[in-house]
Parts: structure tokens; C-alpha cells; sequence
């Protein structure tokens, strides 16, 4: 939920405004009442704004309180100017509602308020409505979610661990563009940092964390040469130095490239990656921290929006492939995937359920675990951050995670890296579509239905969106 900062426009003849004033009170408390059902916190400075000293005064009063969205209400014919200057003296975005009721021409107010903002360039969304109508209330909250979520990027430090992943291109951004469009610094960190810390990092916790995997995984299954118990507690020991890292340098999310200067020397970091963007630990219930495989930087911009959006840890995985037969999508990378997919619970214990710790494959001579289980079923949002020619464009997405049956799950699972986490995905992307025109191998998901808020921040980053639907 956001923080909405809610002034209402009125008349400046004053004779005009003192017959609206009630009028417009009405209209404006049954609007901030609904907001507030919805469960945003609204700051109102109550009088209506009916003065050029009132505009400056008031948008300077809710800018000060440090609202995510200004919501600039029209109920009556308001002078336009006074949206101008309550305009110049907010930075945050702009939405501007028009009350529906015919009674007052509050349509006429809003559209020249916002003929004037398009004058000088200034973006705004527009939205009208009874202020008791849901979709209204859901309008501004799209808008408003969005606006606490892309000022949430702003002054973030990426962690990157490690350079660009085996010449995948599209794990590596530009850090000045990232900086002049999202606010977001970037922290080089060399992968030995990881293997420093490891080696002197606490033994004891390691074997605690290694018993909890034992006690609550569907299976821990060591095979005496890719995965042995001290291998997993080296994987272990890479999540706890991370761990430090991400304290110490103040990492609001991060990437480890680890391909493959770990994954032939050291061990996977598919422990680490995991651990890191689930919600607990043995300790209990944390914070996820987004942590992308590859060192995706995209990726991981992307899944730090996604979850900010959602209030969920987000998805990580490679398109590998797609069974046209079924019309189905194999979502797969090697451990990356939170085990809170595996089940999407509160409780740890009955994700771990469901995931099995399998010996690593034949790409990673150094060895460990992969964290394998296949993604509970649901409604998801899927997209990712791309470029073209320089150029930001989310490509977005509504599908659904399949709940097969047993010999189906197990007939395409081994079909491809059976070791490997699977979400077996419908999209509303036609395939043509998407093999056409999606911008990387790596997709990103979270639970639900979140696509009008993340319209709303490709609108608010003014990034192209590129939304697939079957229709």
C-alpha cells in the first residue's frame, strides 16, 4: 500500500467557492474514505484549494509529508493555473481525478488542468468516477503502488558479484543509464570475497543450517562425490558470507555471476542464490533479498520491482523450453528458484516439503547441491526488463504455473535437467510471439495478477511496455 497525498481543486472566484466548498468536502471525504478502505494512508490538508497562495502552500504541505502520489481531485470548474503551480511544487508523480457527477462540470476541471500540464510537458495519469466506485479505488492505488515502488529504487546499491557470465550480453547493463533512469548505484565485488569468507565463516552454523536441510527437504541426496555433507555446508558457508557482504556494503539486492570461476573451483551458489530470496532461514522468517544467478542485472532489477509489487520473493529462470504439444512452458534454471515456490507457504517446512537437494550436473565440476522441486500452481505475472537499440521496455505477461499430474511432472521434468527446479507455465503470449520477441533467456514471475501496477511504473519510468495476450 502507498501513501497518497489527496488536494482538491476549487473555484478562485471566491463567491463561486463558498457555495462548491461543502460540495466539494463531500466528494473529496467520501473519495479519501475509500482510499483508506483500500488500506492507503492518505495525507489531506481538508481545505479546499481556491487561491494561487493555497495551491503553493498545500502541494507544499503534502510534498513535506513525503507522500508516493499527489492526487489532484476535480470536483466543480477549477481554475487550472492552481493546478500549475500545486504542480511545480511536487515531485512526485501526478494523478488527476475528475468527480462524474453532472451536477458540476468537476470533467471540464480536470481537462483543462491537464491540457495545461501537457503544455509544458508535464506527465500525469487521468483518471474519473464516483469517489466511491472500486475501480476508481483501484485506479489510483495501481498508480499510487507504483509510485511508492519505482521511489523505492532510488538510492538502492546493487551488488554484483563477479562480471559478465559467459558473455551473456543481456546480464549486464549500463550502470550510468541505470543511474540517470532508476537511482540505483552499482557496487562491483569480486567473486573471492565469496570464497574468503566462507572458508572463515561460522562451522557451527553451517552444520545447524545443513541439519535443517536434512530434517525438512523431501530428500538430501548425497552421492559421495558432487554432493557430500561438506560440500553443502561450503554452500552453506557462501550464503553466510553473502550474507555479511550484503550487511557490510548496504546491498538493497544483488547478482552473483559465479559461471564459472565458482561452479569449476569453489561450488554452485545455488544454496546462496535460493536462501537469499526466500523469506526465512533457519533463523526464521527474513526478509527476501533479491539475489539473481548470472549476475543478471536486469534480472534483477526486474525482480526487484516484481516483489515490491507483489510483497512476494520473485522468480528467476531460463525459458528452456516449450512442449507445443501441450502448450506448455518449462521454466527451469539450474537451483535459482526460491524454495517458497515449492509450495508458497508461510511455513518453511512444508515448502522444504517438496524440494529435494539433488548432486549437481555435469556443468559444475566444483559441485553442490541444486535445490530442485517444481512450482505450486497459481494465476503469475511473468515479464522481464529488456533493451532495444538502448532502450528500457518491460515485456509483460499474465500465465498460469500447472498443477500436472504425477506421471506428467515426472515425464517432462526428465525430459530436460531433471536435478533443476521446473515451473511448468500456460502464458497468454502466443509462442510465436514470445520466441519472436521476448529479449532474453531469463523470465521473471510472482503470484497474482499485478499487471495495471506495473503498467502504471513502465508509465512512471517512461519505459515502453510491451504487454502479450492471447486475444
Amino acid at each position: 500500500m502507498a501513501r497518497i497525498g489527496v488536494l482538491s481543486i476549487s473555484d478562485g472566484r471566491q463567491h463561486v467557492h463558498t457555495r462548491n466548498v461543502e460540495f466539494i468536502r463531500l466528494k473529496r471525504d467520501a473519495l479519501v474514505e475509500s482510499l483508506r478502505a483500500a488500506g492507503h494512508e492518505v495525507v489531506d490538508p481538508a481545505a479546499p484549494i481556491a487561491s494561487n497562495a493555497e495551491a503553493t502552500t498545500a502541494a507544499r504541505r503534502v510534498a513535506a509529508a513525503g507522500v508516493d502520489l499527489t492526487l489532484l481531485y476535480y470536483t466543480v470548474w477549477a481554475f487550472p493555473h492552481f493546478t500549475m503551480l500545486a504542480a511545480d511544487a511536487v515531485d512526485t508523480p501526478l494523478a488527476l481525478v475528475a468527480s462524474t457527477d453532472p451536477t458540476e462540470p468537476g470533467l471540464v476541471g480536470m481537462l483543462a488542468a491537464g491540457g495545461a500540464l501537457d503544455q509544458i510537458g508535464r506527465e500525469h495519469s487521468r483518471l474519473w468516477g464516483e469517489p466511491n466506485d472500486p475501480e476508481l479505488t483501484a485506479g489510483i492505488g495501481s498508480r499510487a503502488t507504483a509510485a511508492a515502488t519505482t521511489a523505492g529504487l532510488r538510492g538502492c546499491t546493487f551488488g554484483r558479484f563477479g562480471g559478465r557470465p559467459m558473455g551473456m550480453n543481456t546480464a549486464v547493463a549500463n550502470t550510468d543509464q541505470w543511474q540517470r533512469l532508476f537511482g540505483i548505484d552499482v557496487e562491483e565485488i569480486d567473486q573471492y570475497e565469496l570464497v574468503l569468507r566462507a572458508e572463515r565463516a561460522d562451522a557451527g552454523e553451517a552444520r545447524e543450517a545443513r541439519e535443517w536441510f536434512e530434517q525438512h527437504a523431501a530428500g538430501v541426496h548425497y552421492d559421495g562425490v558432487k554432493l557430500t555433507p561438506e560440500l553443502l555446508e561450503r554452500q552453506i558457508r557462501s550464503y553466510l558470507a553473502a550474507r555479511e557482504i550484503i550487511e557490510e556494503r548496504n546491498l538493497d539486492f544483488s547478482g552473483i555471476k559465479a559461471q564459472p570461476e565458482l561452479t569449476e573451483n569453489f561450488a554452485t551458489m545455488d544454496i546462496t542464490e535460493a536462501l537469499l530470496n526466500d523469506p526465512y532461514d533457519w533463523n526464521g522468517p527474513k526478509r527476501p533479498h533479491v539475489c539473481a544467478t548470472e549476475a543478471d542485472m536486469d534480472g534483477a532489477l526486474t525482480m526487484r520491482l516484481f516483489g515490491d509489487v507483489a510483497g512476494t520473493p520473485a522468480l528467476f529462470a531460463d525459458v528452456r523450453h516449450y512442449h507445443a504439444d501441450r502448450d506448455v512452458w518449462d521454466l527451469c534454471n539450474s537451483g535459482q528458484h526460491a524454495t517458497w515456490f515449492a509450495g508458497r507457504s508461510d511455513d518453511p517446512a512444508a515448502n522444504l516439503a517438496n524440494v529435494h537437494l539433488c548432486p549437481e550436473v555435469f556443468f559444475f565440476p566444483a559441485g553442490g547441491a541444486s535445490v530442485q522441486h517444481v512450482a505450486a500452481p497459481g494465476t503469475m505475472t511473468l515479464g522481464r526488463l529488456t533493451r532495444s537499440g538502448g532502450h528500457y521496455r518491460m515485456q509483460l505477461m499474465l500465465g498460469e504455473f500447472l498443477d500436472l499430474d504425477a506421471d506428467t511432472t515426472e515425464d517432462l521434468v526428465r525430459r530436460s535437467t531433471p536435478e533443476w527446479p521446473h515451473a511448468f507455465a500456460r502464458l497468454d503470449a502466443p509462442a510465436d510471439t514470445f520466441l519472436s520477441r521476448f529479449g532474453a533467456n531469463h523470465i521473471h514471475a510472482v503470484p497474482g495478477d499485478h499487471r495495471a501496477v506495473l503498467r502504471a511504473v513502465a508509465e512512471q519510468l517512461d519505459i515502453e511496455l510491451e504487454e502479450w495476450t492471447r486475444g
